[in-house]
């Protein structure tokens, strides 16, 4: 299965960190973020990888060229013009003639996902999506997931934790079918919210797979400075 994974951000909230350096270079431990993203999916047998990039493009494919030094194939897809997560993921699936399930997951999430596990309840659930899903007590800050056992029903953003219908929120990574990027308009757009809510509200297309493990989102000075210090890495040697 191939990966697409969206780090075309600025990164304005990590600065003046990314005034010179794109966040996916930012070092986490040692090695970029996005390097750590990679090597969490090469783990469980992902090694054809996409990534979607835009500010300072050029650094990024510098450090990654071909995928080679990792033992895998990374290929690129450049937003000129900032596309949104619909909007890019849209003109992946396009350009790459993408026709069978994908995984997609943001670039600025450590978390070690089971990619093995959310393949195998994709097809069981014969999802159109699967959607990582993750336990947080402060879900004021998120948009939080309603469930109907495993299915994702609707989300419901940032409410009070009294009023909250479960604790659990999106994780930022997917099991994707290309099938359901066609509701998804021309141009920029939002996946989560274009895509994603829309999906939601038909019977049987997307499910939850919990995700258990740590989970560490870096968009802002404090998380970054969080994750370099508490981020367990990825068993296995990179280069």
């Amino acid at each position: 299965m191939r990966a697409i994974i969206l780090a075309g951000g600025r990164g304005t909230r990590l600065r003046p960190l990314t005034d010179k350096t794109p966040k996916p270079l930012l070092p986490i431990k040692g090695k970029p973020l996005l390097e750590w993203v990679i090597l969490t999916l090469k783990r469980h047998g992902i090694t054809d990888i996409i990534l979607s990039i835009g500010y300072k493009a050029e650094m990024i494919k510098e450090y990654f060229k071909d995928g080679s030094p990792l033992h895998l194939s990374i290929s690129y897809n450049i937003e000129e013009n900032p596309l949104g997560t619909g909007g890019a993921v849209k003109d992946i699936v396009q350009n790459h003639n993408i026709k069978n399930p994908f995984i997609l997951v943001w670039g600025d999430n450590l978390a070690d996902y089971n990619y093995e596990e959310m393949i195998k309840t994709h097809k069981k659930n014969d999802a159109v999506i699967t959607m990582a899903l993750t336990s947080r007590e402060d879900v004021e800050h998120f948009g939080v997931a309603e469930l109907d056992d495993k299915k994702i029903i609707r989300f419901v953003e940032k409410p009070k934790r009294e009023d909250a219908p479960s604790t659990f929120i999106n994780a930022g990574a997917f099991i994707v079918n290309p099938e359901a990027i066609d509701v998804l308009p021309e141009g920029v757009s939002s996946i989560e919210r274009d895509c994603f809510e829309i999906l939601c509200g038909k019977p049987g297309h997307v499910y939850a797979y919990v995700h258990t493990g740590y989970w560490f989102p870096i968009d802002t000075l404090e998380k970054y400075e969080k994750a370099d210090k508490e981020f367990p890495g990825v068993a296995e040697n990179s280069r």
